[in-house]
C-alpha cells in the first residue's frame, strides 16, 4: 500500500532500467524525462517518492528539488548523479533531499533506499491493512457493502471503527449518496430523539423552526449510528420502530417519511452482554446485527503498526509543510513491541508528538515519549505515589523546552531560523530562552 515513484530522467535507456528495477521490485512507476515535466505530472498525480537525475536539461535536478520543496514540502526527493561529490551531496541534502545516491549503484541499494524513503498511500481515511487478520476483516467488509445489510461494528475504543463504516459506504451502491454520522454518546438524551428524527416548527419550547433529522439529512446514502449502547432505552424503542418500517415521524409532526437509508452501527461494548444486563434491547440488537464485524485491537494486529505510523506522519508532515522523517530502528522497534491500549488513536498521538520533538529528518526511540508500562498504569502509578517519589508523567513545559532547545540546535543556533521551525516570533524565543536561562543558570543557553 504505496504511492508510486516518480523517476526523472533524461536518459531513455536509463530510465527504462530504473522502472524495470523498481516494477520487478514491486513498485508502481510513472517517469518523466525532465524537470519541467515532472512538475506538470507532479500537478495531476500522487506520488510517494521523486527519484530524479542531477545531470538534466533545460532544469536540473537541484532546481527540481527546489521547485518540489516549495510546492510539495513532505514528498521526499532522493537524487542520483554519476557526479556525486561530497559537497554536491551535502548541498542537495540541506536543500531538502532525503537522500544522495552516486551512480553506478546496484539495483539492490536503489530498492534498498527507496523502501527506506517511500511513502505509504495512507491518507484521507484509507484503512491499512498488511496485517492477516485486517485483510480477511477487509474482504468481509468489501463483500458486505454490495448489500444492504444493517452492520454492527465492534471493538475497542480508538481502533477505528468509524474508518471501517466510512469504508463499507465508499464501497457501496451509496458511495455517491450523503454519509452522516451521529455519536449516541455525545447527545444529551433531551435533544436525541430530535437529532435523530427531526422536529416540526413548534413541536416543543424552544423549536422556532423546522429541523430535519440525521435519518432525514442520510436518505439515499448511509446513516452511522456511532456508541449505539449509549442509548437510552425509551429511544431504542423508537428506533427499532423505524428501522422496521423504514419511515419515521418528525417530533410534533404527523406525516409519515418514507427512508432510504442503509443504517451501520457500533460499539465499544460487548453487545451480547448489555441485552444480558436489560441495557439494551435484545429485539433491536437483532435488528442491527444482521452482520457483525469485529475490529482487532492493535496489539492484535502488529503487521499494521508500523506502515500505520508511517502513513500518520506523513499527513501530519504535510500539514506542518516539513520532510516526512523517517523512523530510525531503534524507534520502529519500540513502536513494534509496544502494548497500544490506546490502539490507533494513541498511536496518533505519539507520532505528532514524536514530529513536534523531533526537530531533523530523524525520529528516534527518545522522540516517542513511550513509557514502559501501559499509558493507564503509569497514570494510576502517579496519583498513588507518595510524597518525594518521581513522577510518571510527563510535564507539557519540560517537553516545549526540550522540543525549543533541540531545533535550535538542529539549526546550529540561529535563532531567526529556529524561530521559523517552530512556528513562533523571534521575540518569543528570546523570551522562552531567557527564563531557561534564569531557571538553570546557565548562560550557554
Amino acid at each position: 500500500m504505496t504511492m508510486p515513484v516518480l523517476i526523472v530522467e533524461d536518459d531513455d535507456a536509463l530510465r527504462e532500467a530504473l522502472s524495470d528495477t523498481l516494477m520487478l521490485g514491486g513498485h508502481a512507476v510513472v517517469t518523466a524525462e525532465d524537470g519541467s515535466s515532472a512538475l506538470m505530472l507532479l500537478e495531476t498525480t500522487r506520488v510517494g517518492l521523486v527519484l530524479s537525475d542531477v545531470q538534466m536539461q533545460p532544469m536540473d535536478g537541484e532546481t527540481l528539488l527546489r521547485e518540489i520543496k516549495l510546492r510539495y514540502p513532505w514528498l521526499p526527493v532522493m537524487l542520483m548523479t554519476a557526479y556525486g561529490v561530497i559537497d554536491k551531496a551535502v548541498a542537495a541534502l540541506h536543500a531538502g533531499a532525503c537522500h544522495y545516491l552516486p551512480k553506478p549503484f546496484e539495483p539492490e541499494k536503489l530498492l534498498q533506499e527507496v523502501a527506506k524513503y517511500l511513502l505509504p498511500d495512507g491518507l484521507d481515511d484509507e484503512l491499512i491493512a498488511e496485517d492477516p487478520a485486517m485483510r480477511n476483516l477487509l474482504d468481509m467488509a468489501r463483500r458486505v457493502a454490495l448489500s444492504d445489510a444493517s452492520v454492527l461494528i465492534t471493538g475497542e475504543s480508538g481502533v477505528g471503527k468509524e474508518v471501517l463504516a466510512r469504508y463499507i459506504h465508499r464501497n457501496s451502491d451509496r458511495a455517491a449518496k450523503p454519509f452522516v454520522a451521529i455519536n449516541c454518546a455525545a447527545i444529551p438524551e433531551q435533544l436525541l430523539e430530535s437529532t435523530l428524527f427531526g422536529h416540526e416548527k413548534g413541536a416543543f419550547t424552544g423549536a422556532a423552526a423546522q429541523h430535519v433529522g440525521k435519518f432525514e439529512q442520510a436518505q439515499g446514502g448511509t446513516l452511522l449510528l456511532d456508541e449505539i449502547t449509549e442509548m437510552p432505552l425509551s429511544l431504542q424503542a423508537k428506533l427499532l420502530r423505524v428501522l422496521q418500517e423504514r419511515e419515521l415521524e418528525r417530533v410534533g409532526g404527523s406525516r409519515p417519511i418514507a427512508l432510504d437509508i442503509r443504517v451501520l452501527a457500533t460499539s465499544n461494548r460487548d453487545v451480547s452482554a448489555e441485552v444480558a444486563a436489560g441495557k439494551f434491547r435484545e429485539d433491536l440488537y437483532y435488528r442491527l446485527n444482521v452482520f457483525p464485524l469485529h475490529l482487532p485491537a492493535l496489539r492484535e494486529r502488529p503487521d499494521d503498526i508500523l506502515p500505520l505510523a508511517r502513513a500518520m506522519m506523513v499527513r501530519h508532515a504535510a500539514r506542518q509543510k516539513r520532510r516526512v522523517p523517517v523512523l530510525s530502528d531503534a524507534a520502529q522497534a519500540r513502536l513494534a513491541g509496544y502494548a497500544w491500549e490506546g490502539n490507533i488513536r494513541e498511536l496518533d498521538n505519539v507520532v505528532q508528538r514524536a514530529l513536534i520533538l523531533a526537530p531533523g529528518d530523524t525520529v528516534g526511540v527518545e522522540h516517542l515519549y513511550l513509557p514502559e508500562v501501559p499509558a493507564r498504569i503509569a497514570v494510576a502509578a502517579e496519583v498513588q505515589k507518595t510524597e518525594g517519589e518521581p513522577t510518571a508523567v510527563l510535564d507539557i513545559k519540560e517537553l516545549e523546552k526540550r522540543h525549543i532547545l533541540e531545533t535550535l540546535h538542529a539549526v546550529g543556533g540561529v535563532r531567526k531560523l529556529a524561530a521559523e521551525r517552530l512556528n513562533m516570533s523571534e521575540r518569543t524565543l528570546r523570551h522562552k530562552l531567557q527564563q531557561y536561562r534564569e531557571q538553570n543558570g546557565d548562560l550557554h543557553i
